[in-house]
């Protein structure tokens, strides 16, 4: 009989902290682990010292098991070289000149070496290392194996979810196009690729003989329930827990969360040059009317410059809104009612807290 989530991961309930990359927190990380789920950490960005060093504070906060998540190449990724950066720097001078931040110069790279990034978190020997935008290669599953590590693949459609498999990834998480964040399509645009949670996770668990991690629209309870009923063996929840105070979200994210309605999410390209879904405001529109949207990472490149600043200073009109269509049902301010609330639409749980 294959084991169930928790078996594989060796944690308690079969609930995931999605990886946001570029807001996650050793505090909700460890305290999602702590809480008997696991507790992810996206390191999109990460230097394989940074890695470390991450993965350290993360052992001092929880002994619990976590994950670490990392980006893998597509193949559409552009270098300095590729693109000229001076048109899209003078367009969006006003957005930087709007966060107090200064106009860049062209970096040597735009991201940190991957396989430089994928040592480190072998070499950090977490519970899992999930990933997105691709299939792991044979060689880092055989290394992932041999330390003792499982790998979480990413699919947002049947046939990525069964290349995951065939690679010998050991659960997929299945997400749709209701989820916060980027499309993380590989083997189709991902404007092709927008199949909801619902209709994506029963076809996938019928594919795949892995365990299958529901993901996007999945806030509560009923969520939960609904997501074990067609098939998966846990759920990956982001934008609920990234209203939390635990979380590295700003408090104008958290309030954008708490006030969006079922329909203030949009899919957009402008902010990193990969599609990806989130609450509009101004810096959104601007780049949006403005027309220039490199590659990326160039796009991202750019536009974190000035979205890490505004959000130094609390203003959320600049700065990055991720955000799920499921998040007007992101309700609690602390991962602990959060996770109670999850916890509550499982039929069967060795966790023992309160219910919220």
């Amino acid at each position: 009989m294959a084991p169930t989530l928790p078996q594989l991961l060796g944690i308690d309930t079969p609930i995931v902290l999605g990886p946001f990359g570029g807001l996650s927190s050793i505090e909700l990380t460890a305290a999602v682990s702590a809480m008997g789920g696991l507790g992810s950490y996206g390191l999109y960005g990460y230097s394989a010292e940074r890695i470390r060093d991450t993965a350290a504070q993360l052992r001092a906060a929880t002994d619990r098991p976590f994950a670490l998540n990392l980006w893998l190449p597509a193949g559409d990724e552009v270098t300095p070289a590729d693109v000229d950066l001076g048109p899209a720097i003078a367009a969006m001078a006003p957005l930087y000149e709007a966060a107090g931040a200064r106009l860049p110069d062209a970096p040597e790279r735009f991201l940190p070496d991957v396989d430089a990034q994928l040592e480190a978190v072998l070499d950090a020997r977490p519970a899992a290392l999930s990933v997105v935008f691709g299939v792991p290669g044979p060689d880092l599953v055989a290394a992932a194996r041999g330390r003792g590590i499982r790998i979480i693949g990413t699919a947002t459609s049947v046939a990525e979810a069964v290349a995951l498999a065939d690679a010998g990834v050991d659960a997929v998480v299945a997400t749709g196009a209701e989820a916060g964040g980027h499309r993380v399509s590989f083997l189709r645009r991902p404007e092709d690729s927008l199949v909801g949670t619902f209709a994506l996770v029963p076809q996938v668990a019928d594919a795949v003989d892995v365990p299958v991690i529901a993901a996007g629209g999945i806030a509560d309870r009923r969520g939960v329930a609904a997501a074990l009923a067609l098939g998966a063996a846990g759920v990956q929840v982001g934008t609920a827990f990234l209203r939390t105070r635990e979380s590295a979200a700003t408090d104008a994210h958290r309030a954008a969360i708490a006030s969006a309605a079922d329909n203030d999410t949009v899919l957009t390209r402008a902010l990193s040059g990969r599609l990806a879904r989130g609450i509009p405001n101004r810096a959104m529109r601007d780049l949006e009317t403005s027309g220039i949207v490199l590659p990326f990472p160039a796009q991202n490149w750019l536009t974190g410059i000035f979205r890490a600043e505004a959000a130094k200073r609390g203003d959320g009109e600049l700065a990055s809104l991720w955000a799920g269509q499921a998040a007007g049902l992101a309700r609690a301010d602390a991962a602990a009612e959060v996770f109670a609330e999850l916890a509550a639409g499982l039929p069967t749980s060795t966790w023992t807290g309160n219910e919220a």
